[in-house]
């Protein structure tokens, strides 16, 4: 979803800078967010800057190059996005990412700087991009090292309070039974309470029918951080036993990444952020997978601005859920787990049957292995 400002007013005041506050207002915090990216680029330009015609609060040090191309690509329409973009190389020459090998080579790897490289690498020359692959892979080896530890802990099986463990390992300790084993032992003098013998429980794996996992990504410039998560997710997931792991990605087309799923780098760099979005069309892609719905979970990751039918995409996950499939929609999958969704037709598809809400990665994995171990 990008920036709406219907208010002319405030259209007006964003076009002519601050002196124009006196007259047409102040803006809300989108559009100072707004102001703050158009100044980064145009206040560079010393004849607007000198006749006043644009001033932000935020002076064009205020972000960096990869923080103003995330930032537009959140604020602003596609079309915009390229004339900015192609202003920032062309007629600045700000190249740091987009054009410089140099710079790119021996900047530091970061989350900030692999979805800026998502957004630009469609402006890259084949050494530039050779250059962010190197820097994309660093990035999702660090994402991966960790969710891939979180998914295993999470499918390791479920806690069996029956039996004890000899695997002494913080996961399988419990509590209560280590609480009442070493009561004994309380001193209540000191108010202390000393533990002789540990309690662990064993864990149970449970040898289930194949699950399906489809992931819909949803591939708006808004969903990047999601974007690479369920990404690196999906790897982490093809390599587990008894479960089937699709992941498709969607704006108004929809496109099948499954054969890349176990090279997250490389499936990144297909990815083309930005554009429509058609999600109805994306779960009836899903549906077309679906052989044994009781055996099949569709995680739908996106903002739930549907630009397609809003009647389609609640019929067609009416008809998943009254399957016997399992349908999970997440606003967000990204360590902060802070969506921007369309509200109105998350509680729509909740009242059809769908699970609607915003997790980490580390909790999705807990969630699906609820499932296809319960």
């Amino acid at each position: 979803m990008s920036l709406d400002i219907p208010d002319p007013l405030q259209r007006w005041r964003l076009l002519l800078g601050d002196p124009a506050e006196a007259s047409c207002g102040s803006l809300g915090a989108e559009a100072q967010a707004a102001d703050a990216a158009l100044d980064w680029l145009y206040g560079r330009d010393g004849d607007r800057a000198s006749r006043g015609e644009r001033s932000a609060g935020l002076g064009p040090s205020a972000l960096s190059t990869p923080d103003w191309i995330n930032t537009i690509h959140t604020l602003f329409p596609k079309e915009v996005i390229e004339r900015l973009e192609q202003d920032a190389v062309e007629r600045y020459g700000i190249d740091e990412v987009v054009t410089n090998l140099e710079v790119l080579e021996r900047i530091e790897p970061s989350e900030s700087l692999l979805r800026a490289v998502l957004h630009t690498k469609h402006l890259m020359n084949p050494q530039v991009l050779a250059a962010a692959r190197k820097l994309v892979a660093e990035v999702v080896r660090r994402i991966m090292e960790k969710l891939a530890t979180e998914v295993r802990q999470a499918f390791s099986g479920s806690r069996d309070r029956r039996r004890r463990s000899r695997m002494k390992i913080a996961r399988n300790f419990d509590f209560k039974q280590t609480l009442a084993a070493n009561l004994h032992r309380y001193d209540p003098e000191r108010r202390k309470l000393y533990v002789e013998r540990p309690v662990f429980i064993s864990r149970t794996k449970r040898h289930t029918e194949p699950w399906d996992i489809i992931l819909l990504i949803d591939q708006s410039g808004s969903m990047v951080d999601s974007v690479i998560h369920s990404a690196v997710m999906a790897a982490c997931l093809w390599q587990l036993p008894g479960m089937r792991t699709r992941l498709v990605a969607f704006d108004t087309a929809v496109v099948d990444l499954t054969s890349d799923v176990s090279d997250p780098v490389e499936l990144l760099m297909k990815v083309q952020l930005g554009g429509g979005t058609d999600i109805a069309k994306a779960v009836a892609y899903a549906q077309s997978l679906i052989a044994n719905p009781r055996k099949s979970i569709v995680v739908l990751v996106s903002d739930f601005y549907e630009g397609g039918s809003e009647h389609e995409l609640v019929r067609r996950v009416k008809a998943l859920v009254e399957s016997g499939a399992k349908v999970l929609g997440l606003a967000a999958l990204d360590a902060q787990a802070e969506p921007a969704f369309d509200r109105e037709m998350a509680a729509r598809l909740v009242r059809e049957g769908a699970q609607i809400g915003a997790m980490t990665p580390g909790q999705l994995a807990g969630w699906l292995a609820e499932k296809v171990q319960g």
